[in-house]
């Protein structure tokens, strides 16, 4: 993407007479993200508040400069030139819970595993699933992440929404969220500054031990020890990608330092000296071989962040 120096600068500007700074340039994305690759971003900042927000809304309206957000950096891949606008990643400030019944409100910012864990503290069942999901609260409802037959939007009560394009915040209804499969139709201007979750009542050892299977599942089918973005595709509708990608014969394909995953044929593990351009390339030969073999397309779960196209060749 072309964005002018001057467009950068003055939303610079904006946004450090209100954050001072906090505001980070040229700011290296790979350690952020689970990938651990890919370049810098051209403006950062972990706002703490909701005055920070506005900060951020009125860089927006004013200079037209994109800007994208970041939880824990799982199911993203950064271009390798990086992000030629503003990066957001919601800072401590939006990392809190609170129950109220059987009701657990939340930050944006709050681990989706953490969370889980705080509903077993209070004996509230329903969001065991969350522990083998790395990722922000916010992430998780924007993408509707699931496992092991749960998914958020089998517990959302409400998402709490701040609009970057009118600095308003909004309350916006499970029903009024869209979701489907792996995503959601809340504005892609706004971020999730927190949820609310409606449970029930569990036995904490019930809980507990279906949280351990989850854990236990995760650790023995994922290549948890090395580089990479979680699920790649979406599973198409009665079927899953790692069964059509390994039957394709694409499980241990290379591009360079990228590779299928020999653990699970639907992750792609990144060794030392990959770049988003390894992965890319390898993204699109996995697509076309599965398409040659099954006549399925597979859907990227990944989220692209810069300069980067699958529609492209």
């Amino acid at each position: 993407m072309t964005v002018p120096d001057e467009v950068v600068g003055r939303a610079e500007a904006i946004l450090r007479a209100a954050c001072g700074d906090r505001v980070r340039t040229r700011f290296v994305l790979a350690p952020l993200t689970t990938f651990r690759i890919g370049g810098p971003a051209a403006l950062f900042l972990e706002p703490e508040s909701e005055g920070d927000l506005v900060a951020v809304s009125e860089a927006v309206r004013q200079t037209g400069i994109p800007i994208a957000i970041l939880g824990k950096g799982s199911n993203v891949l950064v271009a390798d030139e990086g992000y030629r606008g503003i990066v957001l990643r919601l800072g401590r400030g939006y990392r809190w819970s609170a129950r109220d019944g059987d009701r657990l409100t939340a930050g944006g910012a709050m681990p989706l595993p953490a969370l889980a864990g705080v509903a077993l503290a209070h004996g509230l069942a329903g969001l065991e699933f969350g522990v083998a999901i790395p990722a922000s609260l916010g992430g998780a409802v924007r993408m509707n992440a699931g496992a092991h037959g749960g998914s958020l939007a089998d517990v959302i009560e409400s998402v709490d929404m701040f609009g970057l394009s009118d600095g308003s915040s909004r309350r916006v209804p499970a029903n009024e969220a869209g979701f489907s499969y792996r995503r959601s139709a809340l504005a892609p201007d706004g971020v999730v500054v927190g949820a609310t979750v409606r449970l029930g009542p569990g036995e904490p050892p019930e809980i507990r031990a279906r949280m351990d299977e989850a854990r236990d599942w995760r650790r023995r089918t994922q290549p948890l020890a090395e580089p990479n973005c979680g699920s790649v595709f979406k599973n198409p509708h009665g079927d899953h990608a790692a069964r059509l990608i390994e039957t394709a014969g694409a499980k241990g394909r290379r591009v360079g330092s990228a590779s299928v995953s020999t653990k699970h044929a639907n992750f792609i593990v990144a060794s030392e000296g990959a770049t988003a351009s390894d992965v890319l390339t390898l993204v699109r030969e996995i697509q076309d071989l599965v398409e040659e073999r099954s006549g399925i397309r597979l859907e990227p779960e990944v989220h692209l962040l810069g300069d980067l196209d699958l529609a492209s060749r």
